[in-house]
């Protein structure tokens, strides 16, 4: 038996023994007992042990979220509403969406597309829902209008400061909200939501 494993296990899946345990707000004798009690086993000093050893990580983790927080302080947002998310079986000729791309691009609307191994997700303004459904039934799996794009601007610290996308995708988590879809490009972070989250998650994102 993994003792230091088991340990580990049980403080993580107990969030608030982590968080007592991250600010040294727990009796380790009694955290050990209780371990060796529920888990039936006599190893009380192995136990004790590795909990000690896993407060100096979550120490570490607490230093790694104060960088993160002090990241996120310093972020821009930017906001589109009424976008479409479209998405569509990969065809193997993609000039329909290229030249699709440039209407929109001339249009000053707003364009992105990510490829998958099998499909394309397109994200455009909902404007051209129309379009995109007449353009592309052909390929269209699933078409959702009246989304919102959330822009997340970091500093180019973001590329040394690990769990920082993580950190916010667990707090928007905690508030009740999807991403429905997510998009990067080196600093910025683009997240799409439905339309009656957008103030729940401007609310998580005030940091």
């Amino acid at each position: 038996m993994n003792i230091t494993k088991l340990t580990e296990e049980y403080i993580s899946g107990h969030p608030s023994i982590r968080d007592c345990v991250a600010k040294g707000l727990v009796n380790y004798s009694a955290l050990a007992r209780q371990i060796c009690r529920e888990h039936k086993i006599d190893r009380f000093d192995a136990v004790l042990i590795a909990i000690r050893r896993h407060f100096l990580k979550l120490k570490e983790s607490e230093t790694q979220e104060k960088d993160i927080l002090r990241l996120l302080k310093n972020v821009k947002i930017r906001i589109r509403n009424r976008i479409l998310v479209a998405i569509m079986d990969k065809p193997k000729d993609m000039e329909r969406v290229y030249v699709f791309q440039k209407k929109v691009k001339r249009e000053k609307g707003d364009f992105n597309l990510i490829e998958g191994e099998d499909t394309l997700t397109l994200v455009t303004n909902s404007k051209y829902a129309e379009e995109v459904k007449e353009s592309f039934k052909s390929w269209l799996i699933k078409c959702s209008e009246n989304l919102v794009q959330i822009a997340i601007l970091f500093d180019p610290e973001i590329e040394s400061t690990p769990g920082v996308v993580n950190h916010v995708y667990g707090l928007l988590a905690e508030k009740g909200i999807n991403i429905l879809e997510e998009m990067s490009c080196w600093t910025d972070l683009m997240i799409i939501v439905d339309e009656k989250d957008l103030a729940g998650a401007m609310d998580v994102l005030s940091f």
